[in-house]
């Protein structure tokens, strides 16, 4: 008897999270839908006041901004999945989708690691060369390297 190679092709996966507790998630629901309008609200405020004052014009605060706009860009991709798994019976995610999501959530760690080491530099100049701060870290030197977001 010969025995054929067989393979099965996953085409979606089976959330399983709090299928066991399906009473408490209406009010997980409403608890991470307020963390992330509250998310959403926050770094929206940051992006704004960065944007809108001239003030703040400065790396430090360019820096944050783009910080902001990459934790929107982080939460937005996960969260309404999440959202959407409590409310409807299907607890499915398809393969492609979730390679999507994993995707997404790699390059936004990766760029958020770029981003803060960017801003302990920035922290590094102003703090052990103050004089050769303005040089150093002039609009010339980090606008090539930001994000596409506003700022």
């Amino acid at each position: 008897m010969v025995s054929a190679n067989q393979t099965a092709s996953v085409t979606e996966f089976i959330l399983l999270g709090l299928s066991a507790h399906p009473k408490l998630e209406k009010t997980f629901f409403v608890l991470i839908l307020l963390m992330y309008l509250v998310i959403l609200l926050g770094n929206g405020v940051l992006i704004l006041m960065t944007v809108s004052n001239s003030h703040l014009h400065m790396p430090m605060y360019f820096f944050l901004g783009n910080l902001s706009f990459l934790d929107i860009c982080y939460t937005t991709s996960s969260v309404p999945l999440i959202l959407d798994s409590f409310l409807t019976p299907r607890k499915t995610i398809s393969f492609s989708a979730c390679a999507v999501q994993m995707f997404l959530s790699f390059a936004m760690g990766a760029t958020e690691c770029v981003l803060l080491s960017m801003m302990a530099f920035d922290r590094y100049v102003a703090i052990c060369n103050p004089l050769r701060y303005p040089v150093v870290m002039s609009k010339a030197a980090y606008m090539p390297i930001r994000l596409p977001a506003p700022g």
